[in-house]
């Protein structure tokens, strides 16, 4: 009898062992480092929304906001790495560390400690002002911003975000000074914009488009190599003369460490998201297109951009909150 009772607690501790090995068997938080609004959280929420129907899990979104991204970066840099915290990024996570060498500051992560899962989207930024600007292209705005230099004002999702460093790229090439106003995200830049608070930004496309078409922004350039399937009348910076291109994209990442079960549970999940129907009319509503990649071809894709934009940092130089 005794041996019959061993056996049995010997079967349930296996099986208890084996429950827990299965992942996920609780919810996934999603940290999104930015506010409601901006193309991080836009991107985010049907992205966890698709993935919970095939992890049979809640897949939380937290918005972690605050230092251009670097808050919520570093939560998911530091968090435990079970699968159960991962991150959707901006193309700013890579900045961030660069910005912080510049300045000779602690950095708040590197980029070693995450491991991608998978590219969801990039998409060039476009430039929009405030319909009250008396200016209907970028010719007309590059003329009244010389008319007056650092007087004119744009927002940004924070120093050295994702929208900061297109529009650092265009004063630079136009030789353009202005005031920067640094938000804590894209939603919060696009809010001060329309309140009329500053006269431009860069914003992603599924952040602002709802906007354009309600006549509450204008688009004037875009960042991309080619004009944006969405705006077809908007020229891009080359076009007009200007050797810009940059794009903001949104991907997810894990915590360093993450075993590769785990990992291949959440890329097989991505890889079944990006083909959802409802995440698909989602993201065509806001008129950003799908540019999925999985793990391997994301970790090129960002480790080549990654060399592009901290060599921008080093040619925007150190910039000061000039609220």
């Amino acid at each position: 009898m005794k041996r019959c009772v061993i056996a049995a607690s010997l079967v349930l501790t296996a099986a208890s062992a084996l429950a827990q090995d299965v992942f996920p068997s609780r919810p996934i938080t999603m940290i999104v480092p930015f506010p409601p609004g901006g193309v991080a959280d836009i991107t985010g929420r049907p992205t966890a929304a698709a993935m919970e129907k095939v992890l049979k899990q809640p897949v939380v979104i937290a918005n972690r906001p605050g230092a251009g991204g670097a808050v919520g970066n570093a939560a998911v840099a530091n968090a435990k790495p079970d699968g159960y915290t991962i991150l959707m990024a901006l193309s700013s996570i890579t900045v961030i560390p660069a910005a912080d060498a510049l300045f000779d500051r602690k950095p708040a992560y590197s980029l070693d400690q995450f491991m991608p899962i998978a590219l969801i989207s990039a998409d060039p930024t476009i430039l929009v002002v405030h319909p009250s600007l008396p200016v209907k292209t970028l010719k007309e705005l590059v003329a009244l911003a010389r008319s007056k230099p650092g007087e004119m004002s744009y927002s940004s999702s924070g120093i050295y975000g994702a929208l900061h460093m297109p529009m650092e790229m265009f004063l630079h090439s136009a030789k353009l000074k202005m005031r920067h106003v640094p938000t804590t995200g894209g939603g919060p830049a696009i809010t001060a914009l329309l309140g009329g608070h500053v006269e431009m930004t860069a914003g992603g496309p599924a952040a602002i488009t709802s906007h354009v078409q309600a006549g509450k922004l204008r688009p004037l350039a875009s960042w991309g190599a080619k004009r944006h399937e969405a705006y077809p009348k908007v020229p891009t910076f080359k076009e007009l003369g200007y050797d810009v291109e940059y794009y903001i994209w949104a991907g997810i990442f894990a915590p360093k460490g993450t075993s590769e079960p785990v990992m291949k549970v959440l890329r097989d999940a991505t890889r079944k998201v990006v083909d959802d129907p409802d995440f698909k009319g989602v993201m065509a509503k806001v008129h950003s297109p799908i540019n999925y990649l999985d793990a391997p071809d994301f970790a090129k894709y960002w480790e080549a951009d990654g060399k592009r934009l901290a060599a921008l940092v080093k040619v925007v130089g150190k910039v000061e909150d000039q609220k």
